[in-house]
């Protein structure tokens, strides 16, 4: 992804289709107080520089459960097999971490099974350790990295908000054959215009709009922006291993949950269990980070720090070949 020099006027576009991921500009326009014609100049720019707007399931309520995977081999396979990873459809967020022995990633499985890909990962030659983490619940960035957010008033952003999705709990959504390849297609590109849509799918374009709004509001999925936090200036970034005492865990959830530097974090099985994936202007913020804020909160007994190299895959779908 191309680092770009962001102005105001970017900041707030990205802002505004962080919470409205598939309003029309002209929409956004009326809002932001520009021309739709310098807003569509702006969005082209933005989008050709790397940054996409992506539909992201909400897999629990497909019936799915995600795994956050970190893998040790050889450095000279390293590329390889992330290369590998970013091109299936059950992977997301694949990373080189550790000067590139090591990668991460979120493995997409079948609720209350393990993931076939971790079966298959254990018989990849060149892997020489694998330890996976089911996630139990998300803690904080669930919908996408806060710190892209903060440029618009709060006015500007209930103008542009969408109704929030329903709570529904129970059994998982049934989804059909054509919800899929929607959900496969807004991960490509979640601004796919309706004309594609239907084509795609064979479906009339006031049945999409009907679906689309349906599953949206049922909470089945999520617009997100996959965007380099370099354009916000923040250069470095890092996976946090936390060990963390049993009955503290609602406390440092709620902490990280403040914490501007902190992207995702999600409580897991294992030993450590909860993980950060953070961001920061540089390295001494890293630091800073470790020593003063997080080393701060009671209950944290542990923390391993892997920072990453290459971000190889985000929330969306891989578009290499």
């Amino acid at each position: 992804m191309e680092t770009v020099t962001l102005d105001e006027l970017d900041r707030r576009i990205l802002h505004a289709l962080a919470i409205a991921g598939r309003t029309p500009l002209r929409r956004i326009a009326t809002v932001l107080g520009c021309s739709e014609r310098t807003l569509a100049q702006r969005y082209r720019r933005l989008r050709d520089a790397g940054m996409r707007v992506v539909a992201v399931p909400d897999r629990r309520r497909l019936g799915r459960a995600d795994w956050l995977v970190r893998l040790r081999c050889a450095p000279d396979a390293a590329p390889r097999i992330a290369q590998a990873l970013a091109r299936r459809e059950d992977t997301s967020w694949v990373a080189l971490a550790s000067g590139g022995t090591e990668l991460t990633c979120m493995a997409h499985a079948e609720s209350g099974s393990g993931s076939l890909l971790l079966e298959k990962l254990s018989r990849t030659p060149r892997i020489d350790a694998i330890t996976a983490h089911c996630v139990l619940r998300d803690l904080a960035g669930a919908h996408g990295w806060p710190g892209r957010l903060g440029a618009l008033e709060a006015e500007e952003i209930e103008r542009l908000r969408e109704p929030e999705p329903a709570e529904h709990r129970g059994l998982p959504e049934r989804i059909t054959a054509t919800d899929q390849a929607l959900l496969r297609a807004l991960a490509v590109d979640g601004r796919t215009g309706y004309p594609t849509l239907s084509a795609l799918t064979g479906t009339p374009e006031s049945t999409l709009r009907r679906r689309l709004t349906e599953l949206h509001r049922r909470g089945v999925f999520y617009y997100d922006v996959d965007i380099d936090p370099g354009w916000f200036d923040y250069d470095c970034t890092a996976v946090l291993w936390l060990t963390v005492a049993p009955g503290e865990l609602d406390a440092v959830a709620t902490a990280l949950a403040g914490h501007i530097e902190v992207a995702y974090a999600a409580a897991t099985s294992g030993a450590a269990n909860i993980v950060a994936f953070t961001v920061y202007r540089d390295l001494d913020a890293c630091y800073g980070y470790l020593a003063h804020r997080l080393g701060a909160l009671p209950g944290v007994l542990t923390v391993e720090t892997s920072l990453i190299t290459r971000q190889i895959k985000g929330p969306g779908a891989d578009l290499a070949p």
